[in-house]
């Protein structure tokens, strides 16, 4: 493996690190989510913690993810009247829809 440079030091372990992806079955799958929701932890943490693997302590920036395509920030344009090529404002506009959607759909206690 080449040298990792000095400033990424505190990285290295991370860097070294392998994503390993398990082919389980639905209701496995569905366990592992349903746990790591009741506990306030990442599929991934969840899963670490099954195995008795440390978990990070450090704060995690709470944020959510989904891939979009061309054909998808076309269609958000449309649907908020932007160009789809003005990708802030759809990022902001869709921010603001997840914000509402949560309000609607609080999740249990």
């Amino acid at each position: 493996m080449p040298k990792v440079p000095a400033r990424w030091g505190e990285a290295e372990p991370a860097i070294k690190a392998v994503q390993v992806a398990f082919d389980v079955e639905e209701a496995v799958l569905r366990a592992v989510r349903y746990a790591a929701y009741r506990n306030e932890l990442s599929p991934s943490d969840q899963i670490r913690q099954v195995l008795n693997l440390p978990v990070s302590t450090r704060p995690k920036r709470p944020r959510l993810t989904v891939s979009l395509a061309e054909a998808d920030y076309h269609a958000l344009g449309a649907r908020f009247g932007l160009a789809a090529e003005d990708r802030l404002a759809i990022k902001e506009r869709v921010t603001a829809e997840l914000i509402a959607f949560a309000q609607r759909h609080p999740p249990p206690p």
